[in-house]
Order: C-alpha cells, then sequence, then structure tokens
C-alpha cells in the first residue's frame, strides 16, 4: 500500500519525509524528479568587512567564513572603499572600524545611511569614549561594539542586528551613562575648545572667531562647567579622553 501524502500548502511529499529541522516560513521547498523533498536553507547573512589592520581584517574573514549563515562579501580598508562596496553590494549587514585612515568610521557611516536609510552598520573599535559612541549611535549605527568582545558575542550581536534590532553592550552603556545628564557642548564652544588645544590665548581665539574676547571667556566658562574642568587646560584634557576632541 502507497505511503500516506502529507500536504504543506502547495507541496505534496510522502509522510516518511524528514527534515533537519521544523519547516520555518523563510525556507524554500523544492521537489527533484524522483520525489524527494529538498528543503533549502534561508540565505546567509551578507556581510561587508570595513578594517585597515590586515591582521584583524584577516580575523574577521576567518570567523564569519566558519558560520553556515553568514558570508562575507567584500573587505574594505577606508572609507571611500566602504562606501563604494556598499553602493555595489548593498551587505546585509556591515561591520565598521571607527579608526580609518582619513576619513573615519563613523563619517563613512553617515555617508552610507544618507544614500541607504536602512543599512545597519555595527561599529567595530577599541575606544569606549563616550563622545564616538554617542556620536555614532545618534548617526544610526545598529551597535558598537569593542575589539576586545568574545567571538561567540559578536556573532549573536551580527545576528541580532540582521533581524533589526540595535545592541550596546553594558560596558559602553555604563560609559555612556556616566555623561548622561551633561550638557551637549555647543559647536562655538568646541570651536573655542579645539584654538585652546592648539595653543591659541583668548584673544587669539576673538580674532580667530571674530568675537569679543569677553564672548570667548563666556564660552570657556560654559565649556569649563560642563565637562567638570578645572581650567581651559583641564577641559581640552577631558574632551580628548571623551572622544570629543582629537589629538
Amino acid at each position: 500500500m502507497p505511503s500516506p501524502l502529507v500536504s504543506f500548502g502547495k507541496i505534496v511529499c510522502l509522510a516518511s519525509c524528514t527534515f533537519p529541522r521544523p519547516l520555518q516560513t523563510s525556507d524554500s521547498v523544492t521537489i527533484d524528479r524522483s520525489g524527494v523533498m529538498a528543503m533549502a536553507l534561508p540565505k546567509p547573512i551578507r556581510i561587508l568587512s570595513v578594517e585597515d589592520h590586515p591582521v584583524f581584517r584577516e580575523g574577521l574573514s576567518t570567523i564569519i567564513g566558519s558560520q553556515q549563515d553568514m558570508v562575507l562579501v567584500a573587505q574594505a580598508a577606508n572609507a571611500a572603499e566602504a562606501v563604494a562596496e556598499f553602493r555595489h553590494l548593498r551587505p546585509d549587514v556591515t561591520l565598521m572600524d571607527l579608526q580609518l585612515p582619513g576619513t573615519n568610521g563613523t563619517d563613512a557611516l553617515i555617508a552610507i545611511r544618507g544614500e541607504f536609510p536602512k543599512a545597519r552598520i555595527i561599529m567595530l573599535t577599541t575606544s569606549d569614549s563616550d563622545g564616538e559612541i554617542q556620536r555614532a549611535m545618534r548617526a544610526g549605527a545598529s551597535a558598537y561594539m569593542l575589539k576586545s568582545m568574545p567571538k561567540d558575542e559578536l556573532l549573536a550581536v551580527v545576528r541580532s542586528v540582521h533581524s533589526g534590532k540595535r545592541h550596546v553592550p553594558p560596558e559602553v552603556a555604563a560609559r555612556l551613562a556616566e555623561h548622561l545628564g551633561d550638557d551637549d557642548l555647543t559647536a562655538r564652544e568646541l570651536e573655542v575648545l579645539r584654538l585652546i588645544r592648539d595653543g591659541h590665548r583668548n584673544k587669539q581665539i576673538a580674532d580667530q572667531l571674530a568675537i569679543a574676547e569677553t564672548t570667548v571667556n563666556f564660552h570657556i566658562k560654559n565649556l569649563v562647567d560642563k565637562l567638570g574642568a578645572n581650567d581651559r587646560t583641564h577641559a581640552v584634557t577631558i574632551a580628548i579622553r571623551r572622544g570629543l576632541l582629537q589629538i
């Protein structure tokens, strides 16, 4: 007596058919000429890696290559290459190094999301400076991960981001929380701070910005208070540590 038939939507197979796991809505099923049903697994997560350090780039390639549900579609070593590869390949997830030669990773993130607002980009970095974290997250990063993280955690975050979630690890969230109540520095205050960093005196800053010296003093008082600094020099030190200023 022939085996009973079991229907899967429009697909009919023998009751003896077995599957490695339960059928999912994203699975596709085909039947070959002999009547045997074959199940195609979901498409792998297509990943673009943007990293200028050869050793770390090779490590990412090995890690991704070891996963059945992921594929590395391209690698880039700077921001210009990253934008070009993204335009060409439209990857599902991008792993973006923060410190790139020339234009940094956050600027590359901004450029990509300016063209592709739904781009899912994970920032990878050795820096836990809250200024850099805030800028990246505000620019639309899906996650901000330290390069010291375990391999399994990175893979879990890639899968999570691919599913549409955002992720900030506890140690990074703690850095953000330290300054959660702080007022952001204004664009003008950052300009003044950069000029202080470069060794300009208050009168020189006033001349550079075409404002009164009393206005410069006002900005310095505000930024010193916001950063919890002792004086203008201390404010520069704090701003560099927090990633608000570059050396």
